[in-house]
């Protein structure tokens, strides 16, 4: 296919587009809960953060059908969304990890309900879950915030073009 040529929608294939979305560059969030039952934090790496409204205030993410982390996650009554900082791709390597204890090695201070605020994130979000809306092969979750904080300046941890980065 030449260059700048349009793909009819017929044909297109998740490689493809992957390679075009790859090009918006997007920041990484850890979204991490404690699991109930057990007292344990869990979490998983995400790059489809935004926010959505001020008032109230929400937020939103996305999350793969096949995650067996999120109905963890999602068993909580509090969430927290760390905005990881470029020093932070092992935590985001971790929290991508299939199975095993994904705490391990990451240290942490509760949020305001107890949940997993990572330390070294460039701020953080608790919120809860408020809606979410199947959309493909993801759930979209929209959250209201609840507490947040910055907690130091720093370049952000970026996804872009299927590899993690900086902010030059």
């Amino acid at each position: 296919m030449a260059h700048g040529a349009i793909t009819p929608a017929a044909d297109l294939d998740g490689a493809r587009f992957r390679q075009v979305m790859g090009r918006f560059a997007t920041g990484v969030v850890a979204i991490t809960a404690v699991e109930p039952g057990t007292g344990r934090p869990t979490g998983i790496a995400a790059n489809s953060f935004t926010s959505v409204s001020l008032d109230p205030p929400l937020v939103a993410f996305c999350v793969a059908h096949t995650s067996t982390t999120w109905p963890r996650l999602r068993a909580s009554d509090r969430l927290c969304i760390n905005i990881l900082g470029e020093p932070q791709l092992d935590v985001c390597r971790r929290l991508a990890l299939k199975g095993g204890d994904k705490f391990d090695g990451i240290d942490w201070t509760e949020s305001p309900s107890g949940a997993p605020a990572i330390d070294g994130a460039l701020a953080w979000i608790e919120c809860s879950v408020e809606q979410e809306h199947v959309a493909g092969d993801h759930v979209i979750v929209v959250a209201r915030v609840h507490a947040l904080d910055e907690n130091h300046d720093g370049r952000p941890l970026v996804f872009y073009r299927g590899a993690y980065g900086g902010i030059a």
